[in-house]
């Protein structure tokens, strides 16, 4: 479902990836890690079509970027530390101007499922930008899944979130993931991925510096695993 090979990501002289090499099969849960700066961030923008690489190999769902981004975007969700939401329209009005972009067929009754499935039912007519940032979070998660994209990409979605409205992402990570979608997350919480992924991958100096599955870290667990690949 994603194909990386080779991937260099510049900015200016800086190198910030440099050579990465990453493949997701359909209906993968990986868990992105890495410290401040590994260039967790930068990775999703490229797979998201909304950065360029300098050089590489980049595949999402069988269509290569930049070249095929439209058709990319069509089938992927994306929630990052932008809400990427209309904050003088109400959540309704925010989620039926991207179901429109996506010719979601019978948009209203997928509106309300959203709006249920993340807790915003009763706010559902009230401007964005009366909504507190956990709030915002959760209308943005609500507008990544709206289309029921192949590929879901997480950057740091649990940041800004109360415990109420991080266990509400925990449930729709888990749905997500239990009806076959591929799934990118990046986090810093490394109890929560181990909770969540089926694998883990970790970005240390531009690069896959370790990859395991549950199955693979064994007796180990993951903080060990990610403490040994930090300082291989």
């Amino acid at each position: 479902m994603i194909e990386v090979k080779k991937l260099v990501k510049r900015f200016g002289m800086k190198a910030v990836l440099r050579g990465v090499d990453f493949q997701v099969e359909p209906g993968e849960f990986v868990a992105l890690l890495g410290p401040n700066g590994a260039g967790k961030t930068t990775f999703l923008r490229i797979l998201s079509s909304l950065s360029r690489p300098s050089m590489g190999l980049v595949k999402v769902a069988g269509f290569a970027l930049p070249a095929h981004s439209a058709s990319v975007r069509q089938r992927l969700g994306v929630v990052s530390h932008m809400p990427l939401l209309y904050g003088d329209l109400t959540a309704e009005e925010n989620l039926q101007f991207y179901g429109r972009i996506y010719n979601i067929p019978a948009l209203n009754e997928r509106i309300s499922e959203v709006l249920d499935m993340v807790g915003l039912a009763t706010r559902r007519r009230d401007m964005v930008r009366t909504f507190s940032r956990g709030m915002q979070q959760r209308l943005a998660i609500g507008r990544a899944v709206l289309h029921d994209p192949d590929v879901m990409l997480f950057d740091e979605p649990y940041t800004g979130l109360d415990q109420d409205a991080s266990e509400m992402l925990d449930g729709v990570l888990k749905n997500v993931a239990a009806v076959g979608r591929t799934v990118v997350m990046t986090s810093h919480d490394l109890a929560r991925a181990e909770e969540l992924a089926t694998r883990f991958d970790i970005l240390s100096r531009g690069v896959i510096a370790a990859s395991a599955t549950h199955a693979e870290l064994g007796n180990s667990n993951l903080l060990t695993f990610y403490k040994q690949a930090l300082a291989g």
